[in-house]
């Protein structure tokens, strides 16, 4: 099982602080998403920063096998 935890946009695109998943791949994760924004939420994935235990990607192959969380983080502040 994996946290995914959203910040900002993220967050309000999905409508949630966190959620748990089990998934392979960070991709899988993402897509098991129930946002309530779907559009918004579809579009920021191809923006957002990813953290996996700690480690930035943006690779949505990244493995989750052994992840315990991995933080959603959006642009800020136009960035």
């Amino acid at each position: 099982m994996t946290t995914l935890r959203f910040f900002a946009a993220a967050r309000a695109a999905v409508g949630l602080d966190e959620t748990t998943v089990t998934a392979d791949s960070l991709a899988d994760a993402l897509r098991q998403v129930e946002a309530t924004d779907v559009d918004r939420w579809t579009a920021l994935q191809e923006r957002c920063s990813y953290l996996v235990d700690g480690v930035t990607t943006r690779d949505r192959s990244t493995s989750l096998v052994g992840v315990d969380v991995v933080d959603v983080m959006p642009p800020f502040a136009g960035g």
